[in-house]
């Protein structure tokens, strides 16, 4: 008959074994992904494949960590609810790091620098500057930093709201609004891709692009800072920028 001192022992080890099982399949399990796949060069779809400079830094990252990455694509505003409500563990979108942010979710050391800038139609002399914004329609991404922006320095324009990226420039394009503001990176790809648009000289605002990461997976944001140390130490962060940015958007 077992004492209860060995069945002390036996429940210990039980545990111990069971502690470093579930520590080995979280190593090796997918990191679950969120991103709002509609801000080429950063994210979007191609050929019904995510693709752009987030998406493969955040593989890279994966692999340097021996994981792998499980995408699920959202809204740009339901980023970081799906954190919050533990339905992912990153979010990777171009999203700025922000104090507000920061009460909710961790971030990553930055891994970009970004900024805001104006985006209007070629031959659109009138907006030279942010102060030509007043009483204009601007387009925007509902969510994003450039919402804020506006309401804050400019509350004399027009802001239209949208769901969709792609839906901010066409607005500009068709004429239905005299500006966008939006993210550098993305307004420069839009801009040398699609022509009949120009950025107008000069940032509204300089940030910086973070991984957003759960609140609880404070350990992932040590792996992830490491493995981006790593990628920028061999190369592959280099090759990343060169591949997906034009020397005019970095």
């Amino acid at each position: 008959m077992p004492t209860f001192k060995h069945t002390v022992k036996h429940a210990l080890l039980s545990l111990s074994l069971l502690s470093i099982s579930a520590a080995a399949l979280a190593a090796g399990a997918p990191i679950k992904a969120v991103t709002d796949a509609t801000f080429p060069p950063m994210e979007f779809t191609e050929n019904q494949k995510m693709t752009g400079f987030d998406i493969e830094l955040t593989e890279a990252i994966a692999h340097k960590l021996g994981r792998s990455v499980q995408w699920t694509n959202v809204d740009f505003k339901g980023l970081i609810p799906s954190l919050t409500a533990g339905r992912a563990d990153i979010a990777v979108s171009a999203i700025y790091i922000t104090p507000e942010r920061q009460k909710v979710v961790n971030f990553t050391k930055p891994y970009m620098a970004g900024g805001l800038v104006t985006l209007v139609k070629e031959g659109n002399n009138t907006i030279k500057s942010a102060d030509d914004l007043k009483g204009k329609k601007v387009s925007v991404q509902t969510g994003t930093k450039s919402v804020e922006w506006l309401h804050t320095h400019i509350p004399e324009a027009q802001t239209v709201e949208v769901e969709k990226n792609q839906q901010m420039f066409n607005l500009v394009s068709i004429g239905r609004v005299d500006a966008a503001v939006t993210g550098k990176p993305a307004a420069f790809q839009y801009a040398r891709t699609r022509g009949g648009v120009k950025v107008l000289p000069g940032s509204l605002t300089s940030e910086e692009y973070g991984i957003a990461v759960r609140k609880d997976e404070t350990s992932l944001v040590a792996d992830i800072n490491n493995a981006l140390d790593q990628l920028k130490a061999d190369g592959t962060y280099k090759q990343l920028v060169d591949k997906w940015f034009p020397v005019s958007a970095k």
